[in-house]
């Protein structure tokens, strides 16, 4: 018999044999001050583009009010017990109706994490008869839920219609055998590429397939649609997605999620939901906050419209320098490159070392190999100036990358590693 650790011992994983390399710079990375445009990075100041605060109220000044106001009044613990048992109150219920009415839905039901929530959600609306269809790059959240499923599953390609119309085709004949019913899941928009959910042409598809559809819209949520409440506002279609999502650790900066449907459908998961049935209630002080984010979401557009200047101003000014940032429709703005992982981490180093641009790196396993996914994330709080910074930045970096600086730099840590 072996020992349950040795695997441990032998394979690190794809990442974690980058471990003494990378942790504490590229991976763990320790940012530091306010959460704002420019933070504090081993003691240097440098342009934040990995937070997702996109609409600038983790530090806005009523919000930081209105969120020691709580914690004075309630403390971190109140409510204690889970939401069935002793930690439900009005003040719950009213985020719930608030945020039901703001993305079109008759009930909402909150849920203490986003990713927990999402996990627990799929597996309470399935059942082993039951077919799941979901897009193949969608989040681990959603992957993780879909791994509890006890019943069949299929993948379609990226944002392909087509192949969810297959796959569709391939989950009506099995829920004809199995007695069950199909569920359809996608993303408002997937964070890493920025890309759209398709939501218009899958619930086009509803015409010829009976399924149910749940949308993951956590980087939607605050960012797209007329008032903000998201892909399927911003698509013409928020009435007909059957299970909305969306998480308060994007727009709202801050920590819970929520999730809205028919009233019934609501009803059936608040006393379905695993995850929330034996977990601690989400804490007051995080309610009364998330209230009061989302009324300032609903009262004051000029912050989207001010996250939308930067946006624009980032992505028209990349594509112009050449830069690929593939077929984004959100804020997330990727910057692809060609290089190898010691290359992206030399690159990264100078990045933030020389150039004062801290933004988060992307490498196999979580894209192809031989590719290199700077993430940016705009948000409110960026100026102009950071724009400009950071773009000429950009094409320094690329630049020695192509000359093969990169390559000659990272040289030693493959020796190191005794590659």
């Amino acid at each position: 018999m072996k020992d349950l650790f040795e695997k441990i011992y032998r394979d690190k994983g794809p990442l974690g044999k980058w471990a003494s390399h990378a942790e504490g710079y590229f991976v763990f990375p320790k940012l530091e001050g306010e959460i704002s445009n420019r933070m504090k990075f081993q003691g240097k100041e440098v342009i934040t583009w990995s937070i997702n605060d996109y609409l600038g109220l983790a530090n806005h000044p009523e919000v930081r009010k209105v969120d020691a106001e709580a914690a004075a009044q309630y403390g971190s613990a109140y409510p204690m017990g889970a939401r069935m048992m002793s930690g439900h109150t009005a003040l719950h219920e009213q985020l719930q109706n608030e945020l039901a009415a703001f993305v079109n839905k008759e009930a909402a039901y909150l849920l203490n994490f986003g990713y927990q929530g999402m996990v627990s959600t799929v597996d309470a609306l399935v059942s082993k008869d039951d077919i799941i269809v979901y897009d193949v790059d969608a989040h681990a959240c959603i992957i993780d839920g879909v791994r509890l499923h006890m019943g069949k599953r299929f993948t379609y390609k990226h944002n392909d219609v087509e192949s969810l119309e297959k796959n569709l085709e391939r989950a009506t004949k099995m829920a004809e055998q199995t007695g069950g019913g199909i569920l359809v899941i996608s993303e408002g928009v997937f964070g890493m590429r920025g890309e759209q959910g398709r939501l218009k042409e899958i619930v086009a598809l509803k015409k010829r397939f009976n399924f149910r559809l749940f949308v993951d819209d956590a980087h939607g949520f605050g960012t797209l649609g007329a008032t903000g409440a998201g892909a399927g506002e911003e698509q013409g279609v928020q009435d007909e997605i059957d299970v909305y999502f969306a998480t308060f650790a994007k727009s709202l900066a801050s920590t819970g999620a929520f999730i809205a449907a028919d009233q019934e459908i609501i009803d059936y998961l608040k006393y379905n939901l695993r995850s929330q049935m034996f977990a601690k209630s989400l804490q007051m002080q995080l309610v009364v906050g998330a209230l009061k984010r989302l009324d300032m979401l609903r009262t004051m557009p000029e912050l989207k419209e001010n996250l939308w200047t930067i946006v624009n101003a980032l992505q028209s000014g990349l594509k112009e320098r050449g830069f690929d940032i593939g077929t984004t429709q959100s804020c997330v703005t990727p910057v692809y490159l060609k290089g190898s992982i010691p290359e992206a981490m030399a690159l990264v180093k100078d990045l933030r070392e020389n150039y004062g641009i801290f933004c988060s790196i992307v490498v196999y396993p979580v894209i192809p190999k031989g590719l290199i996914l700077l993430r940016m994330i705009p948000t409110a709080t960026h100026t102009l100036q950071d724009v400009e910074e950071t773009l000429n930045a950009f094409s320094a970096i690329r630049d020695r990358l192509e000359n093969g600086t990169y390559k000659r730099l990272s040289a030693a840590v493959l020796a190191a590693m005794g590659e």
